[in-house]
């Protein structure tokens, strides 16, 4: 019975691996039928995706073979062109060429003719010039022989000579431009100016900082001082000037450096000896009478000062102050007297060139209204003035006029040149200013140095009150065309270094003189 389950399960277990082996054949032809049947389909479908490929490429082959067909063509084409092009310029390069050599043959050919026609010149000049030195050196031996002079001698000769002829030519071109140019400004401004001073004819008085007032005798003067000097001491509180009674018979010196205030202590005292009785409440009175009288006179005389400019429409306080000036003086010259020449001397200059005749004679007038009040107030009569006209609406054109006068700014208008003239010109007038004898002797003497300063000068002696300097120079040293060349060198150098009025001529003196004795 176990021998039989055994066999079973043997007979079993061989029954299954036989049927195993059998379906793994079976399962093997299936599976190769259906690949190969699979395979046959790939192979198909592999062909034809292959014959469409190649299809394809074939056709793309065709197109790319076209299109670098063509492409070549128009290459070829261009490169042709461009060829034909070249050969063309290259052609035209080498007929330039060609053209260029012959014209350098023929300039070779013509300069190598030259050339030897040069050598041969050149030639002949060394034989010419050893010639020329020959007859030069011996030439030269024989104007050594004859004038006793050797070369170098010579030659310092001809150098002083044509140094001399220079200075000469030199001194000639220097007079006839000066000429010149004088001959055109005399012709512009002879008739303008010089006619101006001769045609302006106004009064003038040199006044200074003291007054003097006569007294009937000399008892006078004890009645002025009064008791322990109480009246003086009255006279110069009130007045504000210094009373100077010295030893001068009949006289008492009144000093101020306020113009108007030294006027009303002269009328003052006048009143007072006219009167007789002098005392502290009398000198009050006639103090008050004096100072109305002066005002008065102030009035009158910047009224009178407009009608005689021909000025009109000035503010009434500007004509006060105008009327001040009368009584303030300038290097001994009447600031008012002079007002009036420089608005006379700039309204006739305006009228031969045909500028604004009023507006040149108002700026005029105007032009030192400032030293009327410089003494009371701080800065220059320049800013005080124009300060002063306007702040009572003065023309600004006359302002500028006030301001430059002086060249403290340049001046831009013609209003303002003339003024600024008129002002030197009446300033300048001989007699028309005194100055301090200090200075006066200072500046003679910075004048002689400048003219010795130079070499060749002797002496130098300042004339006609310094406006005129004469030179002496050493005749050994200054040639007679030096001197215009010195004198020119001397004025320059005085216009640079000096300030003065006008002007100063300049005046070189040159003498030789032989002597001898018959014995």
């Amino acid at each position: 019975m176990q021998i039989s389950i055994g066999v079973a399960i043997a007979i079993a277990i061989a029954a299954a691996v036989v049927s195993g082996v059998v379906f793994f054949f079976i399962g093997s032809i299936v599976r190769r039928k259906t690949a190969e049947k699979a395979i046959g389909s790939a192979t198909e479908e592999a062909n034809r995706i292959i014959s469409n490929a190649i299809a394809q490429a074939e056709q793309k082959k065709k197109e790319t073979i076209l299109e670098a067909k063509d492409e070549i063509h128009k290459e070829r084409t261009e490169l042709e062109r461009e060829l034909k092009e070249r050969r063309g310029e290259v052609q035209r390069q080498e007929r330039r060429l060609n053209q260029k050599e012959e014209t350098l043959d023929k300039k070779t050919e013509n300069l190598e003719k030259k050339d030897e026609l040069l050598q041969k010149k050149i030639a002949e000049a060394e034989d010419k010039l050893a010639e020329a030195e020959s007859l030069k050196r011996s030439q030269l031996d024989m104007l050594e022989k004859v004038s006793g002079y050797t070369k170098e001698q010579a030659k310092e000769v001809l150098i002083k000579t044509l140094e001399g002829e220079l200075t000469h030519e030199k001194a000639l071109k220097i007079l006839e431009v000066e000429q010149k140019y004088k001959d055109e400004a005399d012709n512009m401004a002879r008739e303008i100016i010089a006619g101006a001073i001769q045609r302006c004819a106004a009064d003038h008085a040199a006044e200074a900082t003291v007054s003097v007032v006569e007294l009937p005798n000399d008892d006078m003067k004890g009645r002025i001082i009064g008791r322990e000097g109480r009246n003086i001491r009255t006279l110069e509180t009130i007045t504000g000037v210094d009373l100077i009674i010295d030893d001068t018979p009949e006289t008492i010196t009144v000093s101020s450096f306020d113009p108007i205030r030294r006027e009303v202590a002269r009328l003052t005292l006048e009143k007072l000896i006219v009167d007789g009785r002098i005392h502290p409440s009398r000198i009050e009175e006639m103090f008050a009478k004096s100072k109305k009288e002066v005002e008065q006179a102030v009035k009158q005389a910047g009224d009178r000062a407009v009608v005689d400019a021909g000025v009109n429409g000035i503010h009434g306080e500007l004509v006060k102050l105008l009327g001040r000036l009368k009584y303030r003086t300038s290097y001994g010259q009447n600031v008012l007297n002079h007002s009036l020449e420089v608005s006379y001397l700039a309204g006739l200059m305006a009228a031969e060139i045909g500028a604004d005749v009023k507006l040149a004679k108002r700026a005029g007038l105007l032009h030192d209204i400032g030293k009327a009040i410089d003494h009371e107030q701080d800065g220059t009569h320049i800013s005080l003035g124009v300060e002063a006209a306007r702040k009572f609406k003065e023309n600004e054109a006359v302002l500028h006029a006030i301001q430059a006068h002086h060249g403290d700014v340049e001046a831009k208008t013609i209003v303002a040149i003339l003024v600024q003239a008129a002002d030197a010109i009446s300033a300048a007038r001989p007699g028309a200013r005194r100055e301090n004898v200090q200075n006066y002797i200072k500046r003679l003497q910075q004048l002689e140095e400048i003219c010795t300063s130079f070499d060749g000068v002797d002496k130098s002696f300042a004339i006609q009150a310094g406006r005129e300097v004469r030179i002496m120079v050493k005749p050994e040293v200054v040639s007679d065309d030096n001197m215009v060349i010195l004198a020119r060198d001397i004025a320059k150098k005085i216009e640079e270094t000096l300030e003065y009025p006008g002007q100063i001529k300049v005046h070189i003196i040159r003498e030789n003189r032989a002597f001898d004795y018959a014995k």
